[in-house]
């Protein structure tokens, strides 16, 4: 692969870079590795809010998963950033084979239940629905030729 631009690509990485991920639990500095590894992906996915949501679970959880938890997490890292937030938010039903993954369902009722706690239903967008806001934003003009604020 052809750098990018100057020193920028030194810091450039995409899946196809990173190879494909070794699970090797046999030893400790094996799983130090893997278990870095797993979880600066979880974490720096350049999508906020997975970063947060993955990042805290990973850190939460991975010193305690066995191989198949590790294939698991490795499965969902592989997803694409908006659809995966979508699943996990409950703004789309996610696929059969996603439904099924227990790092997946684990994650997704955490946020489930986050959202529960902090986030009244009036303010979420429906299932299948990623409609307008319904309140916190001004997006209506003050007066009938003045400027428009909120998120334009």
């Amino acid at each position: 692969m052809e750098p990018l631009a100057g020193t920028f690509s030194r810091f450039f990485t995409s899946k196809e870079n990173c190879g494909p991920i070794d699970i090797d639990l046999s030893n400790e500095e094996s799983k130090r590795r893997l278990f870095n590894r797993l979880h600066y992906q979880s974490k720096q996915r350049g999508f906020l809010e997975l970063d947060l949501v993955l990042g805290k679970w990973v850190e939460d959880h991975i010193r305690s998963m066995d191989e198949d938890g590790v294939k698991s997490l490795v499965n969902v890292l592989d997803l694409e950033n908006p659809d995966l937030w979508k699943w996990l938010s409950g703004q789309e039903q996610p696929p059969d084979a996603i439904s099924t993954n227990s790092v997946f369902s684990a994650v997704r009722e955490k946020v489930m239940n986050n959202l529960g706690k902090h986030a009244a239903p009036e303010t979420r967008a429906a299932a299948g629905s990623l409609g307008p806001w319904v309140r916190g934003w001004d997006d209506f003009k003050k007066a009938q030729d003045g400027p428009i604020a909120g998120n334009q």
